[in-house]
């Protein structure tokens, strides 16, 4: 794995998000980069990533990228493929960029898997946790009335961040999150979160909007399929009635 930066700003906050449950850092990491000005200054490069890339508004998006803002002086880790297997190598290369670019701190976001009773179609906006290894960031977050999660597992990335970083203040953001479908709702609250901690400006109603128009068509999908079962079920008992 080989880290690649084109530009090396120095002091900023660096911020990560990857697939994983609802696909909350994927979305939110791409809803900042389309809402704030960034501009790619570096890549992580690995063999043994999928060979994919992502194609949005004629440009290509690239597995793992690295952006920059310097209104905001942040540096966004935005990745499209799953990282299987790859998770500590990984932790090691945005280490690595931390020292290259003096970061302050690094910001990780994840979803958390709500319980399976509470996993339904009406399920409130998703609860947004946090975890720090730093007193300081406590202390803020009471301010915020931000929890700090207090019983859990945590996998992936952030996990093995969490148990290498030494030295660096590092704040996690948790979401909880429909662990099957993309949760634009649960996104727009670490938004929320994020603007609340760092003071982006970024509005995040376009991603609720967003995910009230995928529930009604989901709506619209279940209750199709529903009837299309009943009328299966109807047609079966008639067959051998």
């Amino acid at each position: 794995m080989e880290l690649q930066l084109f530009k090396k700003p120095k002091n900023v906050r660096i911020l990560q998000g990857f697939p994983g449950m609802g696909l909350i850092g994927t979305i939110s990491t791409e809803y900042l980069m389309e809402h704030l000005k960034f501009e790619q200054i570096g890549r992580i490069v690995f063999d043994d990533a999928p060979a994919i890339v992502a194609i949005h508004m004629g440009k290509i998006i690239e597995p793992l990228g690295v952006y920059y803002s310097k209104e905001a002086n942040l540096v966004i880790v935005h990745g499209i493929n799953a990282i299987y297997g790859n998770e500590w190598h990984l932790s090691d290369a945005i280490l690595e960029m931390c020292e290259k670019l003096n970061a302050s701190e690094i910001i990780s976001i994840e979803g958390v898997g709500a319980p399976e009773e509470e996993v339904e179609i009406d399920v409130p906006d998703g609860s947004v946790f946090y975890y720090s290894n730093d007193t300081a960031i406590d202390s803020r977050m009471k301010g915020l009335k931000i929890d700090k999660l207090q019983d859990g597992i945590i996998m992936g990335i952030t996990s093995a961040l969490i148990t290498k970083t030494k030295g660096i203040p590092m704040v996690c953001f948790f979401a909880k999150t429909h662990s099957k479908l993309p949760d634009s709702k649960a996104a727009a609250e670490i938004i929320k979160a994020l603007d609340k901690y760092i003071g982006l400006k970024v509005d995040y109603h376009p991603l609720i909007r967003r995910a009230e128009e995928f529930e009604c068509k989901l709506r619209q999908i279940l209750s199709k399929n529903k009837e299309a079962n009943e009328l299966h079920d109807a047609k079966r008992l008639d067959y051998f009635g």
